[in-house]
């Protein structure tokens, strides 16, 4: 359910939001587990007890067992996933449910279920398997589940896909098709091997032929933050700074990757950045809000943003939306799964686990 901010919340400072969030963590102690991801804003990180990627955070709401209120500060899909993977005891809210991902949109279940049998028509059930990647909805984790199949981050896509390839699976992949080039072609997969599937055509837009010849079908879908990054734009940076290292996010297109001097999750780039030597430019190019943590928690280097590219989604987590939350605990803003769907949505979670170690 969404709820709208009362009018005493609205007329209160940063500051003075701050100082009543902090007393709330103070009250509830360990009780509250505060999660922010690398996206959101530095107000934000500061108030939070852990800050990483979308799935880290949702092990560590689990790993928190004296938590029973995950506060998730992110967008719809990642709270879903803390709370697959929560205890029953513990309840999971989003300061906003109009935090959502467009990524994660472009695959819907009745498209993916469509797609499902499309595929299997042809080439037969056993010998492809569906993977999500982590920025899906929980329906579409649920149906990789209920497909012996599993979902992947940009970080362990490689070993993943390694994972079923050496098993001479095909891999149906779910949403971002850039992702699932970068890592198809990394891996050396003939090009005419990585077929698109368009889920709004019938066959996903794809001959017989093709869908028999195809390893790895890519969803037609996009992160919208990352195709904003172009070599045009590394290139520009170059010339300001010859000496920069440029790091990409692998949900960027393939052009782009290759302009690039790394490729690498948001914990590659926060990892690359804890061991960079003082005074190294570092040019990003991904979220915005993670670039400029990065350099405010690095101020010995100097971290720049490759453009200015925001997720909006994200962006609707405030100070605001957060302490409302919190003084009305348990009153809204959590989040549900039904519980057939947590149980299918667990199992592709649980089989990333296996494969990844």
């Amino acid at each position: 359910m969404v709820t709208l901010i009362n009018e005493e919340i609205q007329k209160l400072s940063d500051s003075e939001c701050i100082a009543r969030i902090r007393e709330h963590k103070a009250r509830l102690g360990k009780e509250l587990l505060i999660l922010a991801h690398n996206y959101q804003r530095y107000d934000i990180v500061a108030l939070s007890d852990y800050y990483s990627d979308s799935l880290d955070l949702a092990k560590r709401g689990k790993e928190a067992v004296e938590a029973k209120n995950i506060i998730f500060c992110g967008v719809h899909f990642m709270a879903q996933t803390s709370r697959v993977l929560a205890s029953s005891d513990q309840r999971v809210f989003l300061p906003n449910h109009l935090a959502g991902c467009p990524l994660s949109d472009f695959a819907e279940i009745d498209q993916a279920e469509t797609a499902w049998d499309e595929v299997t028509r042809i080439v037969g059930e056993d010998n492809i398997v569906p993977v999500a990647y982590v920025n899906s909805t929980v329906l579409i984790k649920a149906v990789c589940g209920r497909h012996d199949g599993t979902i992947c981050t940009s970080a362990n896509a490689k070993k993943v896909f390694t994972h079923y390839l050496k098993q001479n699976k095909r891999i149906l992949f779910m949403p971002d098709e850039h992702l699932g080039h970068n890592t198809a072609v990394q891996l050396g997969i003939p090009r005419d091997e990585i077929v698109l599937y368009d889920p709004s055509k019938i066959n996903g837009g794809l001959t017989e032929d093709q869908i028999k010849k195809g390893r790895i079908f890519l969803w037609k879908g996009h992160c919208h933050v990352h195709t904003a990054f172009t070599p045009e734009l590394i290139h520009s940076m170059r010339e300001r700074y010859p000496d920069a290292v440029v790091i990409v996010h692998p949900e960027c297109p393939e052009p782009t990757v290759h302009a690039a001097d790394l490729v690498g999750s948001t914990k590659f780039m926060a990892e690359y950045v804890k061991t960079a030597e003082t005074g190294k430019t570092i040019v990003i190019g991904t979220e915005v809000n993670h670039v400029r943590n990065l350099a405010i928690q690095n101020p010995h280097l100097r971290i720049l943003e490759l453009s200015r590219s925001l997720c909006p989604n994200m962006f609707k987590i405030n100070l605001k939306n957060l302490l409302y939350t919190l003084d009305n605990l348990g009153e809204v803003n959590e989040i549900f799964v039904k519980e057939d769907i947590k149980a299918d949505a667990l199992k592709a979670v649980e089989r990333m686990f296996e494969i990844t170690g």
